[in-house]
């Protein structure tokens, strides 16, 4: 009889939901334990880069059709507008520090990619007096 009194205080206290508590708690740690560790232990690397991380090359205007070089020296300094047949590009504007016509080809051979005496062919040059 005192057994029967025993278990009956302690349902009145709900040992039934205390002792299951526990085993609730065991079971959401390893559960959360595994899928963690899945989850760190998948590759880091994305399957689809964004385009805009890639540097793109430059590529050159695909037909240059004249090249007016304006050279102010005074100030140092080329202006220099290339003029291209390519549809989505008309013109290019560079400013080169230097007055010099080799070192200015050079520039405008090494800015679009193309030969020298390529450049030389096109170029045109124009003395700026202010």
């Amino acid at each position: 009889m005192t057994r029967w009194r025993w278990t009956q205080e302690l349902r009145s206290l709900g040992v039934a939901f205390w002792l299951l508590l526990p085993l609730l708690g065991i079971g959401f740690w390893f559960g959360s334990g595994i899928l963690t560790d899945r989850m760190l232990s998948r590759s880091s690397k994305p399957t689809l880069g964004l385009v805009g991380d890639r540097q793109l090359k430059k590529q050159p205007p695909k037909t240059v059709q004249s090249i007016i070089v304006a050279i102010d020296q005074r100030q140092g300094v080329s202006n220099v507008k290339i003029e291209t047949a390519n549809s989505a590009l008309k013109e290019l504007t560079f400013e080169f520090p230097t007055t010099e016509p080799a070192q200015i080809e050079a520039a405008i051979s090494q800015e679009l990619g193309l030969p020298s005496d390529r450049i030389r062919q096109l170029t045109r040059y124009q003395l700026q007096q202010r």
